[in-house]
């Protein structure tokens, strides 16, 4: 049952709620006097990082994602090289040149993933040369845009100035613009509004220790000046201990509730609400509340983690590469620690595939972006014969033999040298 559903079931019903019933009776105008006070629609970020599981969810994947180091390769022909020496590389893992280090800077740009319209950074280009990258919080942007649905292109503008939108790395959410993405918060209100808005019931509870907790139940709907009126009381009366009675009017009764009840309800709705605020993020609730399992940490990376990544590899590939470079540079992050615990597990099925001839040695390093060893052959057997499709030669480790498919054997030759001298 959920934090609204203990209300209603309480006969407490709101004004835009009425019974299909005509007649003045009491149940056809209860109103939600004690719910207009607790609940309204709107949430902001600073509420909503109020709800703990929220906040933790937010800094798990922030802090997580800022610690991943970040690659450059080139990949040319299947030829796969670390590019190390390259500013760029430094910028997003040690120091940007800014005010924020790496860690620092992949870290606001998730959180005002999640929290805003998206993560902005300035790229400061020197010529080709990327000097430095500059966090900018996402309430500073503002966008000048075309009204072309196809052709779409846009400016972003900073205290009146105006820039391009190649000069900023653009981390956005559920984007459908290209320019501004959606908050998860805009997308959860309603949960994040029961979630907060039963914590604060709970203060209330907490506070006002002495007085009395309950309903307020009316034989009609009330006029939006009652309700105001009440609402003030109502706060001052539960926000200090100091007011002792509160006048009731306009046929308006006060029900008492049961404390135990009350205290066991908002119990069961901080586990629920919990549950469904950690579904928001693919998080295994369990990574949050604790008693974390090794899968429950495998499907935080895979579910949680690893699609985020991506979307923040294909804005450095997008932003940060020239355009010369893209095609055969891209940007990754190192997971090899993060996904640590499941190596075995992927290790275990490329050597099945290795030896039933479904990948091989110089296929798996790519794989793991790894450079390659120029060991290009095909297994025949088992540790028997080892082929090369390009120069069609094979070596026989165990007779340490080479040898050609289309190469003549040397008894072959011989015989044939003969019949031509005897010829």
């Amino acid at each position: 049952m959920g934090f609204m559903d203990w209300f209603e079931n309480r006969g407490i019903k709101s004004r835009a709620e009425p019974d299909n019933k005509t007649g003045d009776t009491a149940a056809d105008g209860e109103s939600v006097a004690l719910r207009t006070v607790i609940i309204d629609d709107s949430m902001t970020v600073e509420q909503a990082l109020n709800v703990p599981v929220f906040a933790g969810c937010i800094n798990r994947i922030a802090e997580t994602v800022s610690t991943i180091p970040v690659r450059l390769y080139k990949k040319v022909n299947e030829e796969l090289e670390e590019i190390k020496e390259d500013s760029r590389v430094k910028l997003l893992n040690d120091d940007t040149g800014d005010t924020l280090s790496g860690v620092e800077f992949k870290k606001a740009l998730t959180r005002d993933y999640y929290l805003g319209q998206g993560g902005y950074a300035y790229i400061n280009r020197k010529g080709n040369r990327v000097e430095s990258l500059h966090y900018v919080k996402e309430k500073e942007l503002s966008f000048m845009y075309s009204t072309d649905p196809i052709f779409k292109d846009y400016d972003v503008v900073i205290q009146g100035k105006k820039y391009k939108s190649f000069q900023f790395i653009k981390l956005l959410r559920n984007t459908t613009n290209g320019y501004s993405g959606k908050s998860i918060i805009d997308e959860s209100k309603d949960i994040l509004n029961v979630a907060y808005h039963s914590l604060k019931f709970e203060k209330i509870l907490v506070q006002t220790g002495g007085n009395k907790r309950g309903f307020l139940k009316s034989a009609r709907p009330l006029a939006q000046k009652a309700l105001d009126a009440l609402k003030k009381a109502w706060r001052s009366f539960y926000g200090n201990n100091t007011d002792n009675v509160i006048l009731l009017n306009n046929g308006l009764e006060f029900q008492e509730a049961n404390n135990t009840s009350v205290e066991m309800q908002l119990n069961e709705n901080k586990k629920v609400n919990s549950n469904e605020i950690c579904k928001l993020f693919n998080i295994p609730a369990a990574i949050i509340n604790g008693g974390a399992t090794e899968q429950d940490r495998a499907d935080f990376v895979q579910f949680c983690i690893l699609p985020l990544l991506k979307e923040f590899e294909c804005a450095l590939n997008r932003d940060l590469l020239l355009d010369s470079e893209k095609g055969s540079f891209y940007f990754a992050f190192d997971t090899s620690e993060l996904t640590k615990g499941d190596i075995e597990k992927r290790f275990r099925a490329y050597e099945t595939a290795s030896r039933n001839g479904f990948l091989q040695l110089d296929e798996i390093r790519l794989k793991e972006n790894m450079p390659p060893l120029g060991l290009d052959f095909i297994r025949l057997g088992l540790q028997d014969v080892l082929y090369t499709p390009k120069s069609g030669e094979f070596y026989v480790p165990n007779m340490n033999q080479t040898g050609g498919l289309n190469q003549p054997k040397k008894g072959d030759d011989a015989e044939d040298e003969n019949r031509n001298k005897s010829g």
